[in-house]
C-alpha cells in the first residue's frame, strides 16, 4: 500500500520546519519505501519567511487525502502572521474535517497554533516550540500542553517542538509505519542520530547501538540483523567481512561499546520476543527462527538477560 505524505505549507513557512522531515520521507522513498509526497499551500502564492520565492503549489482544497494518510504543517513566522487573522479561517475546519476521517495531523513547532484553532488539542497532549509553550497553554486552556519533549503523539494528532524535533517526529512514524530498522537506515542516511522523544523513550536493539559513523560495522549489525537463523560466530563473521577476529572483535567494542555476541544475544532475544506474538509458533519453531539450538537455551538466555537487565 502507497501512504500518501502531503505538506500543507501556511503563509511564511520556515524553511527548516519544512526541508527536515520532508528529507526523511525523501530518503526512505529512494530506500524503496511505498510513499507518495505531495505539496499543497494555504496562501496564494505561497510564501516563505526567508524570502526565498516558491514556485506555483497547488491550494490545499486540491488535496486528496484517505484514512491513514499524513499531513504535515510546518512552522510558520508567527508575527507575520497575526498580522493578517483572517488568512486560514476556512482552512481550520477542512483541518479538522480530514482529522475527524482519520487523516493524521502532524504539526512542526508553531504550527501547533492551527492545529490548537481548529481544534485539535482540545482534551490532548501536545507541544510547541519551548518559547511559546506558555502561549499554546493559554489561548488554548483545554490542551494539556507538555514541554522539555522532543514531540508527542496522541491518537491521530502528532506535535513537535519544532526545528530538528520535525525530523524526529518523521523518523519515529517512519518507524511506526516501516519498522526501526528502517527508520535508523534513513537516520543513518541522513547523518543524524535518531532520537526520541520523552514518551517514546524505551530502548530498541535495533536503534541502539548504531550512534556511530562506522560503515563496515553497520554492514556487520545490519547482516546480523537478517541472519539470525543462522550459525554467527565471530570467526564467520571475521571472514564474511574480511577481518581478523580479533580486530572485528575490537573494532565492534569500540564502535557500539558492547562485544559482538552481546549484541547478537540481544538482537536474538528481541525476535523471540516479536515471534511470540504469532499464535502458529511453537517455542521450539521461535527458537530455530532465531538461531538457538533449542527452546531449552532459548529460556535460559532469556531469563539470564532479563536478571541481568534489572
Amino acid at each position: 500500500m502507497i501512504r500518501k505524505i502531503v505538506f500543507i505549507l501556511p503563509p511564511l513557512v520556515e524553511l527548516l520546519d519544512l526541508a527536515g522531515p520532508v528529507q526523511v520521507f525523501r530518503e526512505a522513498s529512494l530506500m524503496g519505501a511505498d510513499l507518495d509526497l505531495a505539496f499543497y499551500a494555504i496562501d496564494q502564492p505561497p510564501s516563505c519567511a526567508a524570502g526565498l520565492p516558491l514556485g506555483s503549489i497547488s491550494h490545499y482544497r486540491e488535496a486528496v487525502l484517505s484514512a491513514g494518510d499524513f499531513l504535515f504543517i510546518p512552522g510558520f513566522y508567527f508575527e507575520g502572521l497575526k498580522r493578517r487573522p483572517d488568512i486560514e479561517t476556512s482552512f481550520f475546519q477542512w483541518l479538522a474535517d480530514c482529522a475527524a476521517r482519520g487523516i493524521n495531523i502532524c504539526s512542526v513547532c508553531n504550527a501547533a497554533f492551527i492545529l490548537g484553532k481548529a481544534g485539535l488539542l482540545d482534551g490532548r497532549e501536545c507541544t510547541t516550540h519551548w518559547r511559546s509553550t506558555d502561549l499554546l497553554q493559554s489561548m488554548f486552556p483545554a490542551a494539556r500542553v507538555a514541554d522539555n519533549v522532543l514531540f508527542v503523539k496522541s491518537g491521530n494528532i502528532y506535535t513537535s517542538a519544532g526545528i530538528s524535533s520535525g525530523i524526529d517526529m518523521a523518523l519515529f512514524i517512519l518507524e511506526e509505519w516501516k519498522g526501526p530498522l528502517v527508520a535508523n537506515q534513513v537516520a543513518r542516511g541522513l547523518v543524524i542520530y535518531h532520537r526520541r522523544g520523552a514518551k517514546h523513550s524505551q530502548q530498541h536493539i535495533y536503534l541502539d547501538y548504531r550512534n556511530h559513523l562506522h560503515p563496515k560495522i553497520h554492514q556487520l549489525q545490519d547482516y546480523m540483523i537478517s541472519h539470525l537463523d543462522q550459525s554467527l560466530t565471530v570467526e564467520r563473521l571475521s571472514h564474511l567481512f574480511n577481518s581478523s577476529p580479533r580486530n572485528l572483535t575490537r573494532i565492534f567494542k569500540e564502535a557500539t561499546g558492547i562485544t559482538i555476541n552481546e549484541y547478537l544475544t540481544r538482537l536474538r532475544i528481541e525476535k523471540a520476543a516479536t515471534l511470540r506474538n504469532n499464535p502458529d509458533y511453537t517455542t521450539t519453531k521461535i527458537a530455530s527462527e532465531c538461531g538457538f539450538k533449542s527452546a531449552r537455551q532459548l529460556q535460559r538466555i532469556q531469563k539470564k538477560q532479563y536478571e541481568a537487565d534489572k
